[in-house]
């Protein structure tokens, strides 16, 4: 396996909608143009910033097979097809391995709390969907309501296509249990996007966040210059991404509708609003919008 695929910045993909609502092949394409052309390592494509939750399998792979008729090939692309019941996730991650993705990851089952040996089951049932393709485990408690284990990561790496974590649990210490426990050569991805500092401290292999989209050339300043040996000014370029986080949570409507507002506002970029019942904007929100842009616009500048 070669791990040097996973290293570095790869932003969470968004959903882009035309002005019905529906999936929209061209803002697809579009916005993975723009992220490649912008110098990140690769895509995660399918997941919590894609609002995988909302859609119908059948949209799922619309995405899928748009993001990969644009750029698959030339970035990593990372496919979450974990779906509340195994049937559908086995034809989303049979689909992924079609269009010839590096990796499968998915999200234990939601709702009804599931037994380690459930998930194991669960997860172990995608990916033999997918035999030839990598898998990596999506650890987010926080949303997800069961969080991943010593133990059940034991178990999991009893199957030899499971190659690694995106790991979006706040502790920074989860990363380095899950490196330790893996081994060298296993991926460990920080999820928490106000945290890549210390989650490349602490061994993380590279990062997936729902945020890189809308800023990536700040994350990428921080992988350069953390592996610069610049650790303090890595920092301080994060401080500031955190501070635009804040910001953009202030809104009414929810996060990713901020985020592609802004991604308008900056480059032309009309990816639509967000699935209800996440909240559009409000008409108040668009002096965030107008903040957090000169806020990232600003940043760019003083971290060149």
């Amino acid at each position: 396996m070669d791990i040097k695929k996973y290293q570095g910045v790869i932003p969470a993909f968004y959903a882009c909608y035309d002005d019905a609502g529906s999936i929209s092949p061209e803002r697809t394409r579009a916005l993975a143009r723009h992220l490649l052309d912008k110098g990140v390592k690769g895509l995660y494509v399918g997941g919590s910033s894609g609002e995988c939750i909302y859609q119908s399998v059948a949209e799922r792979k619309v995405v899928l097979e748009n993001v990969m008729a644009e750029v698959g090939g030339k970035l990593t692309i990372i496919a979450h097809v974990a779906c509340n019941n195994t049937a559908d996730s086995q034809e989303l991650a049979r689909h992924a391995e079609g269009l010839g993705v590096d990796a499968i990851a998915a999200i234990p089952p939601i709702y009804f709390h599931l037994p380690p040996y459930g998930i194991a089951g669960y997860w172990n049932d995608i990916s033999a969907a997918a035999p030839s393709t990598d898998f990596i485990i999506y650890n987010i408690p926080q949303l997800a309501g069961v969080s991943l284990t010593p133990s059940l990561l034991a178990e999991m790496q009893k199957n030899p296509k499971v190659i690694g974590v995106k790991n979006s649990s706040m502790p920074t210490q989860d990363i380095q249990m899950w490196k330790d426990q893996g081994g060298s050569n296993f991926v460990v991805m920080n999820g928490p996007d106000e945290q890549l500092v210390s989650g490349l401290a602490i061994g993380a292999t590279g990062g997936i966040g729902g945020t890189y989209a809308v800023m990536p050339e700040l994350f990428l300043k921080i992988w350069e210059l953390f592996y610069a040996g610049k650790v303090e000014k890595a920092a301080a370029v994060q401080n500031e991404i955190c501070r635009i986080i804040y910001k953009m949570c202030s809104a009414k409507g929810n996060l990713y509708a901020v985020m592609k507002a802004i991604l308008k506002k900056q480059y032309g970029l009309n990816l639509g609003g967000v699935r209800a019942p996440l909240p559009n904007l409000t008409e108040a929100d668009s002096a965030v919008v107008h903040v957090c842009s000169d806020m990232i616009q600003a940043a760019i500048q003083k971290f060149r």
